[in-house]
């Protein structure tokens, strides 16, 4: 491997071998997006493209765009990844200018980038993540040419990449927040408060949609996420993880050798520094409430990339480790192909069984639902696969009071379904209605539905507490006002209408994550009628419960045969 890299050095200029491998580079992830099947969150992520919008429940709206441009072009899912392909590419142009005033060694550049698993990942898979990737790179490019003489053009470079940042990904804060920090002096610049207003600005939008839709994604990344208790498992994952995603055999000799890269002055290097760490700790805490994702940190890979490059190209390294690195390259283009062409044996791994076969499966569906809309109860993915895949919006996803709110509590989808005929698809059979049940036989198994019709939800009925004190007394009774808020543009009837399913309300409480009582409420509410667009106050009684803690208390509507959605924030309780 080493004298093959000589050989470029000597047969090649660095422009003609540079864009060689773009070439290579751009051709293997074009044919990887168009041939390995979606993940469940690329699917997800396709909704938002069909709802644009300046923000989403979960995330900012860039990855929407970035997936609308290809989807326009063409609906698959080289369609869906066409963007990432692109700028994936364009981003690897701009790491080489960003490491080319250091030290020039193309032929390494590209051994070490094509090293780093998570370059792969997002070479062609479509998340939040790939725009964040790509804007990390222009970012620290900007922010490398704004030191050199402060001018006010690479200061509104600025201000324009740090708020596509924060419409990427809410942790491109983290890169803009670190970088600064290790450059307190940049506040005595005039340019660098217009590169922020300028940030501001082009961020404001999404600022109020948040507001206009009162929070969702701070309540939910903030408050509504319930902490698990501590595993020590969290944490060393995360550090294996940090290995794995910076390559699988050589991501431990990159890391390493990036932390010994002195900076001495450099304000550019000692920004890297300060990310590197300051990202690397702020998710290494996170651990202590749970689990990390091993991508989450990908903002850290960018400058760990960096640092080891220039440390490794001043000081070289022996042929054993260019060897190693290109067994590194083989596993992880072994990985690629795999996604792409697995065995069935294969297949049967979690992992790999998210790229496969779901085409077939949503077809099956829309089979045995004849043009009617589908119902999937407690997860975004499946009605997400089921949509992209039949190209339509007939795919729903109710979430029940055990499962987390997603943006299918924000999107139209529901309201579309009132009072029709849908088809309510379960994993499981269900027990008492074997006679209404159908089983619908896919290849990834079979799944168990019956028809509605009508179907009576109101996911979006919010009940918020009004004058409440989160501190209780164990098994202590209190009557607690709550104003129930009605979204919908009809009138909401709670009283028992002919024909239609009855309505349920209940009361319950969340420990640790977990629903660990739920209570029927037995104030008289079939006469509540709620005002399209408008609001009522209705007193329940609840009863905290036995045993002292902290807890979440929440109100639930069910309407069968749904087993009822949460219809209120995560309500603190306090149990003494």
């Amino acid at each position: 491997m080493a004298r093959l890299f000589q050989r470029f050095e000597q047969n090649r200029s660095s422009t003609q071998l540079l864009y060689v491998f773009l070439g290579i580079w751009f051709l293997i992830n074009l044919i990887q997006a168009a041939f390995t099947g979606l993940h469940p969150d690329e699917a997800y992520y396709w909704l938002y493209s069909k709802f644009l919008d300046w923000g989403y429940f979960d995330h900012p709206p860039m990855v929407a765009l970035y997936i609308k441009a290809g989807d326009w072009l063409m609906h698959n899912p080289l369609g869906l990844r066409l963007v990432t392909v692109f700028t994936n590419t364009a981003s690897i142009l701009v790491l080489w200018h960003i490491v080319k005033p250091y030290t020039k060694h193309l032929p390494l550049f590209i051994l070490l980038f094509s090293s780093v698993l998570v370059f792969h990942v997002y070479g062609f898979i479509t998340t939040p993540d790939a725009p964040l990737y790509f804007f990390s790179i222009l970012f620290l490019y900007a922010y490398q040419q704004y030191l050199k003489a402060y001018k006010l053009g690479w200061a509104l470079a600025l201000g324009l990449l740090a708020a596509a940042l924060l419409l990427s990904k809410y942790h491109g804060v983290l890169v803009i927040f670190f970088m600064l920090l290790s450059n307190l002096a940049l506040f005595k610049r005039p340019s660098f408060w217009l590169a922020m207003a300028l940030a501001l600005l082009l961020f404001a939008p999404h600022i109020y949609w948040q507001y206009l839709n009162e929070f969702p994604s701070v309540k939910y990344h903030l408050f509504e996420r319930s902490a698990s208790p501590y595993k020590f498992e969290y944490t060393a994952q995360y550090f294996l993880d940090q290995l794995l995603m910076m390559g699988p055999l050589m991501g431990w000799f990159l890391i390493t050798t990036a932390w010994k890269q002195p900076v001495k002055q450099d304000l550019f290097l000692k920004g890297l520094k300060f990310l590197v760490y300051g990202v690397f700790v702020f998710f290494f805490f996170i651990t202590f409430k749970g689990r990390v994702q091993a991508h989450w940190p990908l903002i850290e890979f960018i400058p760990l990339f960096i640092l080891a490059y220039i440390y490794i190209a001043e000081r070289g390294i022996s042929k054993t480790y260019y060897n190693l690195f290109a067994l590194n390259i083989g596993l992880i283009l072994l990985t690629r192909l795999i996604l792409i062409a697995a065995p069935p044996a294969l297949q049967r791994i979690k992992f790999v069984a998210n790229y496969y076969g779901y085409q077939s499966w949503a077809k099956s569906i829309e089979k045995a639902a004849a043009g009617h809309p589908v119902i999937f109860q407690d997860g975004f993915q499946a009605p997400s696969y089921y949509n992209f895949y039949t190209n339509s919006l007939k795919g729903f996803g109710y979430n029940s009071y055990g499962y987390r709110k997603t943006q299918f509590d924000i999107w139209p989808l529901e309201d579309s379904l009132q009072f029709k005929k849908v088809l309510y698809l379960l994993d499981r059979p269900a027990q008492g209605d074997e006679h209404t049940q159908i089983e619908i036989n896919t290849n990834k198994g079979p799944l168990y539905g019956r028809f509605i019709e009508p179907a009576r939800l109101y996911q979006k009925l919010q009940f918020s507490p009004e004058y409440y004190d989160e501190n209780w007394s164990a098994a202590e009774s209190r009557n607690t006002t709550f104003l129930i808020h009605n979204p919908y543009g009809q009138e909401v009837d709670f009283s028992d209408l002919e024909g239609q399913a009855e309505i349920e309300l209940l009361y319950g409480f969340y420990e640790q994550g977990q629903v660990v009582q739920v209570k029927s409420i037995t104030e008289a509410y079939k006469q509540i009628k709620i005002p399209a667009k408008g609001s009522i106050r209705f007193t329940v009684g609840i009863q905290a419960p036995r045993k002292p803690g902290k807890y979440k208390l929440f109100i639930a509507l069910r309407t069968a045969p749904f087993p009822g959605s949460r219809n209120s924030e995560m309500i603190n309780m306090n149990v003494k």
